[in-house]
């Protein structure tokens, strides 16, 4: 993965944690230049410092995704540091309370979706512009396998998920032939620290789930960093629209 995006400058939403933290340090690794973006001061500013630990180059611009005036203010920023954006990895999102549909309280709903869905609509928004500026780029949203099949009782999750799913499908479509490529991974469980302790405190209920993944095991945050760097890459230069299970084979049937 060394060397694979090298010269090239971008930015990764939700960064502070988990996936997002994994896909900004494999990033460096792979030679760009990433801006950091959570809406954690402290979460984000120890994904800077593991970068630079890795002799990365890095920086970190506060964001809520939900607001758009911090989406506009974090591309706006990113170009006027670094003159261009090339990538983007639109990671930033949350859970919602497990529940039947009818339980959801609106509030939950409308938090899901205002992060997970708007939150991708607005990255889009203002960093579609930004790479055409630059001559193109490609965008990499983080959806999930809840967005590509349902599950009892997180309908704001799975709902929000299919979202970026579909969004990323239209964007895709429209920017094509703009030289702008915009695909999504759908990772399946994956250890991050909120699975770890989920894992510890239901441990047979865990293991009962990772039995039932085809490939024996759940994921970790770097295999959905590496998909992401894949995507966008050259490697993958003829890639567009497509929504990427990275899931073990959770999805395969």
């Amino acid at each position: 993965m060394e060397n694979l995006m090298t010269n090239k400058v971008g930015i990764v939403t939700g960064a502070g944690d988990g996936i997002g933290r994994a896909s900004a340090l494999a990033f460096a690794k792979a030679g760009a230049t990433v801006v950091v973006s959570d809406i954690s001061e402290e979460g984000g500013n120890e994904t800077i410092r593991l970068i630079k630990e890795q002799g990365g180059t890095a920086q970190f611009i506060k964001c809520n995704v939900a607001e758009e005036e911090d989406v506009k203010n974090l591309v706006n920023e990113t170009v006027e540091q670094f003159g261009r954006l090339d990538w983007a990895h639109n990671n930033a999102g949350i859970g919602a309370p497990t529940a039947p549909v009818t339980e959801i309280k609106t509030e939950q709903w409308q938090r899901a979706i205002d992060v997970t869905l708007t939150g991708t609509f607005l990255c889009l928004k203002y960093e579609i512009p930004a790479m055409l500026e630059s001559g193109g780029g490609a965008i990499v949203n983080t959806a999930s396998t809840g967005g590509l099949v349902g599950t009892p009782g997180l309908s704001p999750y799975i709902s929000a998920k299919h979202g970026v799913n579909g969004l990323t499908k239209s964007a895709a479509l429209e920017f094509g032939k703009q030289n702008i490529r915009i695909n999504s991974i759908c990772p399946g469980m994956t250890r991050t620290s909120a699975v770890e302790t989920w894992s510890k405190n239901a441990e047979e209920q865990a293991k009962a789930f990772e039995a039932g993944i085809p490939m024996g095991r759940m994921g970790v945050p770097n295999e959905q960093a590496n998909a992401a760097v894949w995507l966008c890459s050259e490697q993958s230069s003829f890639i567009t629209g497509v929504n990427l299970p990275v899931d073990g084979g959770e999805t395969a049937e």
